[in-house]
Order: C-alpha cells, then structure tokens, then sequence
C-alpha cells in the first residue's frame, strides 16, 4: 500500500530554514511527479512546489520563489523542500502529494499526513 510520510516541520525563528522530506513506501516515486502544498488555519489548501518524476522541471509558488527550493532523490525515493527566509506567513501544514502524471499537473492521487511549520519569535 503506497503511503507518503512527511517529516522535518517544528518551529522556527523568522528568517529561519528547516528542510521538509517526503518519503514514499509502497510505490516507486521516479515515475511521478510529487508536489508540496500548505495548509494555513482558515485557509484553502495552496500548491507550494512540484517537480516532475526525473527532477528536470520545477515550478513554485510566487510566494516561495527565490526561498524555497525542491529537490528529489529517487534512489531513496525521497524528495525534499528546503526552506529558507521563513517568515511567519510560511506558518501552516505542509503535505507531500503523489501526482498522477510524471509531469506537474496537479492531479493529486496520494496525500501525506502533513508536517506542522511553525514561524514565529
């Protein structure tokens, strides 16, 4: 059964980093696109981050770029999130999702349980 565990989220400083992993058992990840997205308290789910099965293509949100960067392992079948410049309004649950296309696409078929980011002094 394929299953997606997010680790790395804790509190952190403004102007902090913290890097995200996402870990996957039960599927081979080179052949999926993963994505990053984030859930902040009375907030809609928003796409943060995704790259495409062989790490070739990225994309991020206008919020993230130039501070966030993605990244994939696939003989760990890991991909990570380094956060960098965090600032209070990074605060929110980051969930790992399993695309359905080797591409970015959007078109989630997995979820991860989710890590807490916490920014705040």
């Amino acid at each position: 059964q394929l299953q997606l565990v997010e680790s790395g989220g804790g509190l952190v400083q403004p102007g902090g980093s913290l890097r995200l992993s996402c870990a996957a058992s039960g599927a081979r990840l080179p052949y999926y696109a993963i994505g990053w997205f984030r859930q902040a308290p009375g907030k809609e789910r928003e796409g943060v981050s995704c790259i495409s099965s062989t790490g070739g293509s990225t994309n991020y949100a206008d919020s993230v770029k130039g501070r966030f960067t993605i990244s994939r392992d696939n003989a760990k079948n890991t991909v990570y999130l380094q956060m960098n410049s965090l600032t209070p309004e990074d605060t929110a649950v980051y969930y790992c999702a399993l695309e359905r296309t080797s591409y970015c696409s959007n078109i989630v078929s997995t979820w991860g349980q989710g890590t807490q980011v916490t920014v705040s002094s």
